[in-house]
């Protein structure tokens, strides 16, 4: 009888340690997901700063009398 139960219990702690390997498996790619969209979203984020740094707006200067007059910058002085 304790041999039935000695070996009923080492076949639980069997599946068991079975059970947490997956577990671990499962987080450790979940980990690695996880990776892969920070990074994606860095790079992401990357590419839009570099394209928004290259992206030149025209300056008119300040306007005057209602910007009737041009400004020194449009008159080229």
């Amino acid at each position: 009888m304790r041999l039935l139960a000695a070996a009923a219990c080492t076949c639980l702690l069997a599946a068991g340690a079975a059970g947490c390997s997956t577990t671990q498996e499962k987080a450790a790619a979940q980990q690695a997901k996880a990776e892969r969209i920070l990074k994606a979203r860095a790079e992401r984020q990357r590419r839009h700063k570099a394209a928004r740094k290259h992206q030149h707006h025209r300056v008119d200067g300040p306007k005057t009398q209602g910007g009737l007059e041009k400004s020194a910058h449009q008159r080229g002085g």
